[in-house]
């Protein structure tokens, strides 16, 4: 075994106490000299680790089972996010993949999420590769030292490992299941790392929200230097990276947090970005990141070379890195900051109807929360010019083992507590749909949030949009006053008016889903459109 020298842990409680070689808590160096030796990965000219996760380059949400057991059966938001899985099929696949592993190089790191020492979840991750490792190492809290208990939570990972659906009870031969009353987070057939993020991540969606009233958040953050913290949800291509990267506010985290009685706190100890078509002059602190220590997902090389081509996308276009957050130069460690004292909901409106910034009451926070709307654009085919609307619950659907709406009463409580400001940013289109208006200046929405920031809008007159309810400033430093009202900047309002409708029962039709658990506050924020249906 490696590390004898070390107080190596007990690992009979996982059925792997006989295995045959185990590598524990090594350096990043270690690991990286361990996956090159493996043929797991290259060193790039950054001296970043470059791996391929193999089959699957991200999440496989229909093959993420919870176990139905006294603590989830009445608990959990059953159905097509949160899939049941026997206790018992649970128990003989343990079984299985630990026999697996047992005749394999396995390598252990101890780690904890949850930077608020109040809430800190010790953790133990148990992978078959080198690499999978580094990752947990990156992103995962590192402690000082480690404590000699077993961990709260474990986590094994076993790409190599297929199950057989037949027996085994899964959809196909890749599983991710998380074990409530074992504690145990089970992945095997998936080299994808983001399947143990967002294992925690989901752990986490349960436990704190549900036992401890803290609510858990799909979010970026970042703080000020008056302790002004600020939170950013937002889906895939709203700027939520874009816009909490700050060099004037130091960074929280940049995906998971918790908001408790006193404060903000990351529980990462890294990031896992997204870097298709990454630069240096579009993201200069991601780019900065990619260096020795930090992990590479799935990239390509240019020919004949080991310097990354971001632009190429063969592989898939969900291109990562994974980086501790000590790589961000204005990142905040311990990653913990004071209650919020502003919220941004961002979206990027491919319809144009949303306005650029808008105020929310409580109601209506916990309305637009869990909607979780943008919009994507369909295509860039000749001809293919009409968005189509995307809502994710809390913007965060994937990972909630609650019900969406326990979430959202728990933000309105809080909002309320802290009298804090939330506003919803659209970061799409004005002037008209996808096609015939024309994007957001990023320049325009930096200069809003700014604005808010700084407490700008607070003597400022507002106006009611007619269909949404959401309040739109009259005036906002640095920003033309005409484009403050979508409907002022389409040449055709009576187009405004009707895309407006389309838009607003969208939203109605989607929220069917969650009224039957949602409140009078809630309900009453629904578009006023929802009253003629």
């Amino acid at each position: 075994m490696s590390n004898q020298t070390k107080n190596f842990p007990d690992l009979n409680y996982l059925n792997l106490g006989h295995a045959n070689k185990i590598h524990w808590q090594l350096s990043p160096a270690e690991l990286i000299e361990k996956a090159i030796c493996n043929g797991e990965g290259t060193l790039a000219d950054s001296g970043a680790l470059a791996i391929d996760t193999g089959k699957f380059t991200g999440r496989s949400p229909k093959d993420r089972f919870i176990v139905a057991d006294e603590i989830t059966e009445n608990s959990v938001w059953w159905g097509d996010i949160n899939i049941k899985f026997s206790s018992k099929k649970f128990d003989a696949l343990m079984n299985k993949v630990t026999d697996y592993l047992s005749d394999k190089e396995i390598y252990i790191r101890d780690a904890y999420a949850c930077a608020d020492q109040d809430h800190k979840l010790n953790i133990r991750v148990v992978t078959e590769t080198a690499y999978q490792n580094l990752f947990a190492n990156n992103l995962f809290l590192r402690p000082d030292c480690i404590s000699e208990s077993e961990p709260e939570w474990s986590i094994i990972a076993a790409p190599g490992f297929l199950a057989d659906p037949a027996t085994d009870g899964t959809r196909q031969s890749n599983f991710a299941i998380l074990n409530f009353t074992r504690k145990i987070i089970l992945i095997g057939g998936t080299g994808y790392t983001g399947e143990i993020k967002k294992g925690i991540f989901s752990v986490l969606n349960f436990i704190l929200p549900h036992q401890k009233q803290v609510l858990s958040m799909h979010c970026s953050a970042n703080v000020g230097k008056e302790g002004d913290t600020a939170i950013f949800f937002g889906l895939s291509g709203t700027g939520k990276t874009t816009l909490s990267a700050d060099p004037n506010r130091g960074l929280i985290g940049d995906d998971e947090h918790g908001w408790g009685n006193e404060s903000v706190f990351n529980f990462e100890g890294g990031c896992y970005a997204k870097c298709v078509d990454l630069t240096a002059h579009t993201e200069p602190q991601i780019f900065k990141a990619i260096r020795f220590g930090a992990l590479l997902e799935n990239i390509h090389y240019f020919e004949g070379s080991r310097s990354v081509d971001f632009s190429n996308i063969q592989k898939t276009e969900n291109t990562r890195v994974a980086y501790p957050i000590n790589y961000i130069d204005n990142a905040i460690e311990p990653s913990i900051a004071p209650v919020p004292r502003n919220i941004f909901f961002l979206t990027a409106d491919a319809f144009g109807v949303l306005p650029p910034i808008s105020k929310l009451n409580s109601g209506q926070a916990m309305y637009h929360f869990i909607s979780g709307y943008t919009a994507k654009v369909a295509g860039t085919e000749a001809g293919i010019t009409e968005p189509q609307t995307t809502f994710s619950a809390c913007f965060g659907k994937a990972f909630l083992p609650l019900h969406p709406t326990k979430y959202a009463e728990l933000l309105g409580n809080k909002m309320k507590k802290g009298e804090v400001n939330v506003w919803l940013i659209n970061t799409g289109w004005t002037g008209g749909p996808y096609g015939i208006g024309s994007r957001m200046k990023l320049g325009f929405t930096r200069a809003m949030i700014t604005a808010a920031l700084n407490n700008e809008l607070s003597d400022i007159q507002f106006e009611e949009h007619p269909v949404f309810g959401l309040m739109m400033p009259l005036s906002c430093p640095n920003v033309p006053a005409e484009i403050l009202n979508p409907r002022n900047t389409w040449k055709d309002n009576k187009a405004y008016d009707q895309k407006s409708a389309d838009l607003a029962q969208a939203f109605v039709n989607n929220f069917k889903q969650f009224a039957e658990f949602a409140n009078e506050e809630i309900m009453s924020a629904a578009p006023k459109i929802a009253l003629k249906v």
